[in-house]
């Protein structure tokens, strides 16, 4: 995926219309449940990657909120809810950095049973809304960032299932570990492709030609 929305990408991308709004209310309350799964799964296993994953879901619900909040208003008011959105992933990966740091502290392992099935479970999940909002991946920061946040879930759950192996197989945590580190630098990296559109769109400014 481009770190940029390139020239194409407003035209190509369909209007935020009726069908774009439902697409919306369904990832929210796909997104809702999977953080109630996974934040008693993630408790209950001791895994970080879960943990993480977990908050993640929230802050998607609550995105897919905002964006539904701000549907239909000008670009100027999409482009501040998007910076918001921006800031609100960039929190979550430095959040997952430091619960890492903690636990690599404390050494507690996690239970892999359940870090595998609650992580094919939200692949699942993610998969489906990413696949709703494949249409709209190249449209303006708000749009875009939805896009970003279900791409990068996807990729962490599949993460999460390779560290339960990791875990499985070694008896050690720091397979889980790993994997929450990657998902804090997807979650800054989304950040600042998101706040750089957003800024764009905010000054008035067409985005980058294409290379």
């Amino acid at each position: 995926m481009s770190a940029h929305c390139h020239d194409h990408c407003t035209a190509s991308a369909p209007p935020a219309g009726p069908r774009y709004r439902r697409v919306l209310w369904v990832a929210l309350a796909l997104n809702a449940a999977m953080f109630l799964v996974e934040l008693a799964s993630g408790l209950a296993s001791g895994s970080v990657s879960l943990l993480a994953d977990a908050v993640d879901f929230f802050g998607d619900a609550a995105n897919y909120g905002v964006s539904l909040l701000v549907l239909g208003m000008s670009l100027r008011r999409r482009a501040q809810a998007a910076l918001v959105k921006g800031l609100s992933m960039g929190a979550f990966g430095v959040f997952v950095l430091l619960k890492t740091a903690w636990t690599l502290h404390s050494g507690v392992v996690p239970e892999p049973l359940t870090m595998g099935v609650v992580g094919a479970l939200a692949l699942v999940v993610n998969v489906a809304v990413a696949a709703l909002l494949y249409a709209w991946r190249d449209g303006d920061a708000n749009m875009r960032s939805v896009w970003l946040c279900s791409r990068n879930d996807a990729l962490g759950n599949v993460a999460v299932m390779g560290a339960a192996l990791g875990v499985f197989g070694t008896g050690a945590a720091w397979p889980d570990l790993a994997v929450a580190g990657v998902m804090a630098v997807l979650a800054l990296s989304a950040s600042r492709s998101v706040l750089a559109q957003a800024r764009q769109e905010l000054r008035g400014e067409p985005p980058p030609a294409k290379a």
